[in-house]
């Protein structure tokens, strides 16, 4: 084959290497553009050779259009630094028939046009490459909050993809009963197979502990729509992430702790060795938490202890050893020395004469 062209869709380095290994093209042509640009206005051309990270650049503008990646201010950002794509020249569509506010929103004046041109806003995450090619990163509208912290779930799915094995990867904010969390789905590559758990603690050691996904799910494949794109409503709902092996908490003290993290995350049981923020908690139900066990136990615990022990048994043996406190160890100190009173006192009676002992 001379020549395989693509679109529609970013493409990544897996499936590059896919496409060469099968077609084996001369050369490979990345054809970007959103509808409301009509077809084409970027596009990337590389030799069967060219190595890619990530996604498959997008290119440079074709005739007589223009490209230009911007800040919130309309404002031209520097080579590498991330901005919005805005595309402009000619091929642009003239808007939504009949919704005028969001032609309003999504194609503004091109402050870069003496002749009064428009900009189409394309949501689109690029950032220039020091060769002069425009490189995606992810959509805009993919920018997620959670626990107080804004997430790029592109940043999550490229961390993703470079594990080992990994050969799609998907993001999504899912809304539990506990609140919002990230949710991750996976499918493997040719004759890989892959461990949701080691998955997790991989991105846990590349990734704050905010945006490593509180559940994973493994896919043969992803479900895919009529268009191609992956059908994000066709995706399983996630799991709770309880840890293999129920065990029920014993004790006064886990017992409490076990309905208290019942009662915050919204779940049927809480087992002895359950994490936390595995079972969906945050570091906003993590200070509920935080009252509710003052309440109920009066530990006198610090918020930094509960991040420290994030299961019911580390935690419940963590209270019972502080609740031991200075009048349980004045208890052992005096208990010691009558111990040793004793020992002694039967040392000194070995010491003594036979007689003097029966007298």
């Amino acid at each position: 084959m001379r020549l395989a062209l693509f679109g529609g869709e970013a493409w990544t380095g897996e499936d590059l290497a896919l496409v060469r290994r099968v077609l084996h093209p001369a050369c490979v042509v990345n054809a970007y553009g959103p509808t409301e640009a009509v077809i084409t206005p970027t596009l990337w051309s590389a030799d069967a050779e060219a190595i890619v990270q990530g996604y498959a650049p997008i290119g440079r503008p074709v005739g007589r259009r223009t490209a230009h990646v911007l800040d919130a201010d309309l404002q031209p950002v520097p080579q590498g630094v991330p901005g919005e794509l805005y595309l402009g020249g000619d091929g642009l569509a003239r808007g939504y028939l009949g919704r005028a506010a969001l032609t309003a929103e999504r194609f503004v004046a091109d402050p870069f046009d003496e002749a009064g041109g428009r900009l189409y806003r394309t949501g689109d995450l690029v950032r220039w490459r020091a060769d002069g090619q425009l490189e995606y990163l992810e959509r805009l509208d993919h920018q997620v909050k959670v626990r107080g912290f804004r997430i790029e779930l592109g940043e999550v799915e490229a961390r993703l993809r470079e594990q080992p094995g990994v050969r799609e990867a998907l993001v999504c904010l899912h809304e539990g009963a506990a609140g919002p969390s990230l949710v991750a789905y996976v499918a493997p590559a040719a004759g890989a197979s892959l461990d949701a758990t080691t998955l997790k603690t991989q991105m846990a050691q590349a990734l704050p502990d905010y945006m490593v996904p509180s559940a994973l799910m493994v896919l043969d494949s992803f479900p895919l729509g009529a268009n191609g794109k992956v059908d994000r409503r066709a995706l399983p709902v996630p799991a709770v992430a309880g840890t293999p092996g129920y065990e029920a908490p014993h004790g006064d003290v886990a017992q409490t702790l076990a309905a208290i993290w019942a009662e915050l995350l919204k779940v049927a049981q809480v087992g002895l060795h359950d994490n936390f923020f595995d079972l969906g908690g945050n570091s906003l139900l993590v200070i509920r938490m935080h009252r509710l066990v003052e309440d109920r136990l009066q530990p006198g615990l610090a918020v930094v202890d509960l991040f420290k022990y994030p299961t019911v048994g580390a935690l419940a043996r963590h209270i019972e050893q502080k609740g031991r406190g200075p009048a349980a160890a004045a208890t052992d100190d005096a208990a010691q020395a009558k111990q040793r009173a004793q020992q002694q006192r039967a040392a000194l009676l070995q010491r003594r004469r036979p007689t003097e002992r029966t007298l």
